[in-house]
């Protein structure tokens, strides 16, 4: 049975069902109750007796459940549902079901459902006063996507199909993409990952409680249902390209509208293009002033911005002071290039991702052309360009992609660095990551790089397999024994898995001027292109799917608290996550390409290793010990992401979160336990508040989409996350029927 209030018609009437035709208006026989169409007179008077009053009251009095719809009025229920009400006898809707449904202006009116209309319900006898439960995500990125596409798949097995979940998804960039992958952004900026090496969705490799439900990677979307929108806009991602940022923010978007639809139907979700700025109790306010009732939240909030560091503010001070030009850490794609000047040097350190970005929006993003012929690519200058001076720690850009796909070089289980082994060299609870973690970690890396050259390149090897693996599972990779092993066995150097060689290559060399570093920058990037487009070198490709088995177990104790904080900034987030990106997250092949271009065209030049950068009167000077002289220039470009630390981050949210002790901080970090729930200054837990993403504890290793078939610890966070969602909800709603039983009784 449905009543409507409305004095007149208003969207209101979009909520309830169509009168039959030659059904009278007033009361139907399909249980529908039209307020403003009973004489008002007996209304007003209170003639409880009047024919048609008489006829509502018996629809309601046969009905099972009712539905009441009203329209808010000065943050109340309308004057017309409240006469009709206070005409019923005080037992009108014992034993029933009741759904109350209202319009209103703000999302804040919602509040009028709970502390005006519900009360009255419950005081005429409903059994359950059915307030949907209410859940606000704040960030509308990927991670979210992914929670909700698990959140969809558990639902049917774990959510009451008569409780309600209204979601609220908070965030100022678009859902799917959020602000990273945001389709307003440079279409000039590629991803590093090709596109069939993309999902959100669950596979058969993903060990999960929840259903797996598969979905199409973003190449299987791009031949598929995104195609025509892909050729709308001049796009496209086949499975080994690497698509530009735009495609992927379209296929982002177009899997927000697939799991929107795969929501079942007692699920509502509503956007808010706005930021959230406080968490009171249970309610979430936003920049607007909207307050969003919340029974759950959930921080997605990806990278946050931090404040500039003192050191970067007082080089950002003296730079104005000076007319320079001093861009500090930041994401790429949102910092203002404008003041670096076309045809001046610029000091720029960093060496990864941010720079890639940083060359093309410089290079390409000004005017300026490649073209190819049989002598290779060549860079065409506008003059608009500024000359680069790119160097960093390591002094050489991260490695390519690879540039192909060997047969049976997909993901295997750890061999060493297992949780299992980990726990058993716990003392006192924690690892020491140098002394514990970081040697099974680089026997891992060797272990995958050896088996797949003795299997696959067996020519280039002098021992059986089951000899040399002997050696390597009693051996750590410095031990004398295997040493003498890989010499005897491995006879070319380029095969052989040496940590320090990889991640330093240019350690301890000295260069006799510019000119001499420069073409042995050019002479390594040239042969990383080489090797990396060569599946003669598989076992580089063996290395990199280990790479992602590892993250996947460091993840697991990281969430499990067996590292200090003091070790997991420093060693994992720092120094492990500064390799991993350095040997498996690196450009496209095709940048690369590009840089040597540019180089050859005089608008890059490298700076060297261990690249040290101060103002001295009015320029940036650079200097790197591997080579004499100094580099001068008025501007200086920090091209990498800043660290992640929360206590400096300038989010109203987080900022007020902190403040107020709701959250805790630790090692630059929002504190959260095993089950992504926050943990408070206090060191309780809320129940009620969950948080993932770099910026939270317990999060390396996951993100919000991941290659298809390898189990992506992302996924396997979300669908715990989700279940523990919808367990809470159930719970939630069972507490507050109790409590609207208790409240009926005591009236």
């Amino acid at each position: 049975m449905s009543t409507t209030s409305s004095s007149t018609p208003s969207d209101v009437s979009n909520t309830i069902p169509e009168h039959h035709p030659g059904v009278p208006p007033t009361v139907g026989d399909d249980g529908l109750v039209v307020l403003r169409e009973l004489p008002a007179e007996p209304l007003v008077r209170g003639r409880a007796n009047d024919p048609a009053l008489t006829a509502a009251a018996k629809v309601l009095d046969e009905a099972d459940a009712v539905v009441v719809t009203t329209p808010i009025y000065k943050a109340a229920y309308s004057g017309l549902l409240k006469i009709f009400l206070d005409l019923l006898p005080q037992s009108a809707l014992r034993g029933k079901v009741v759904l109350p449904i209202a319009t209103g202006g703000t999302a804040a009116h919602v509040l009028a459902i709970d502390y005006a209309l519900r009360p009255v319900l419950t005081s005429l006898g409903a059994t359950t006063v059915c307030a949907p439960a209410r859940l606000v995500f704040v960030g509308a990125g990927p991670r979210t996507v992914g929670l909700l596409e698990r959140f969809a798949a558990s639902a049917p097995e774990l959510l009451d199909p008569r409780v309600g979940v209204e979601i609220d998804v908070v965030d100022p960039y678009p859902p799917g993409g959020g602000r990273i992958w945001r389709r307003a952004q440079s279409p000039l900026l590629w991803m590093n990952s090709m596109a069939s090496d993309v999902t959100i969705f669950t596979d058969e490799s993903v060990t999960c409680d929840g259903p797996i439900v598969p979905g199409p990677s973003l190449a299987e979307w791009a031949a598929g249902t995104g195609k025509a929108r892909l050729t709308e806009l001049g796009l496209s991602a086949e499975p080994t390209e690497f698509p530009s940022r735009i495609a992927q923010a379209e296929y982002l978007a177009g899997v927000w509208d697939r799991v929107l639809r795969s929501l079942p139907e007692n699920v509502s979700v509503t956007v808010h293009a706005d930021r959230a700025v406080a968490l009171d109790d249970d309610r979430v306010v936003l920049s607007s002033g909207t307050e969003l009732p919340a029974d759950l939240v959930v921080l997605a909030l990806g990278y946050l911005d931090r404040l500039p560091t003192p050191e970067q503010a007082a080089i950002a001070q003296q730079a104005r002071e000076n007319d320079l030009t001093y861009i500090g850490p930041g994401y790429t794609a949102d910092v203002d290039l404008s003041e670096v000047r076309g045809g001046e040097p610029v000091i720029v350190r960093g060496f990864g991702q941010a720079f890639v970005d940083l060359m093309v929006l410089l290079g390409e993003g000004r005017g300026g052309q490649f073209s190819e012929d049989d002598g290779g690519l060549t860079y065409h200058p506008s003059g608009r360009e500024p000359i680069q001076y790119v160097g960093s720690r390591r002094g050489v850009p991260y490695h390519a992609k690879l540039g192909y796909v060997a047969p049976g070089a997909g993901p295997v289980p750890t061999r060493y660095l297992t949780s299992e082994a980990l726990a058993s060299r716990r003392r006192d609870g924690l690892l020491d990551f140098v002394a514990d973690v970081k040697p099974l970690l680089h026997k891992e890396l060797a272990h995958a790089h050896y088996a797949r050259l003795f299997a696959a390149h067996t020519e280039r090897t002098r021992w059986p397999w089951e000899r040399f693996e002997s050696v390597l599972d009693r051996c750590w990779l410095d031990d004398p024994d295997l040493v003498a092993a890989v010499d005897e066995a491995v006879p070319d150097p380029a095969d052989r898995f040496v940590v320090a060689a990889i991640d330093r290559p240019l350690a301890g060399r000295r260069f006799a001027d510019r000119a001499a570093l420069e073409a042995e920058l050019v002479t390594l990037v040239e042969a990383d292109l080489r090797r990396r487009a060569d599946p003669a070198y598989s076992p580089d490709l063996a290395v990199f799917n280990a790479l992602l088995s590892v993250y996947g177990v460091l993840s697991t104790a990281i969430t499990a608290g067996w590292l200090s904080d003091a070790d997991r900034v420093q060693h994992v987030e720092l120094e492990w996550h500064g390799f991993f990106s350095f040997l498996a997250s690196g450009p496209p092949p095709q940048r690369l390409e590009q840089l040597l271009a540019m180089h050859r065209a005089g608008v890059v030049r490298f700076a060297g290793p261990d690249l040290e950068v101060e103002l001295v009167g009015d320029r940036f000077v650079a200097r790197s010990r591997s080579v004499p002289g100094a580099i001068t220039a008025r501007a200086f470009v920090e091209a990498r992401l800043p660290r992640p630390d929360v206590l400096a981050a300038p989010d109203p949210l987080v900022r007020s979160l902190l403040h107020s002790g709701r959250v805790a901080a630790n090692a630059g970090q929002l504190t959260a336990d095993p089950e992504c729930r926050a943990v408070r200054a206090d060191g309780t837990v809320d129940p009620d508040l969950f948080m993932l993403g770099p910026s939270v504890s317990g999060s390396a290793g996951s993100s919000g989409f991941s290659r298809p078939h390898f189990n992506g610890a992302g996924f396997r966070q979300n669908d715990r996350v989700a279940r523990h969602l919808l367990l809470r909800l159930a719970e939630v709603a069972g507490s507050r029927t109790r409590r609207e039983d208790d409240e009926r009784y005591a009236s």
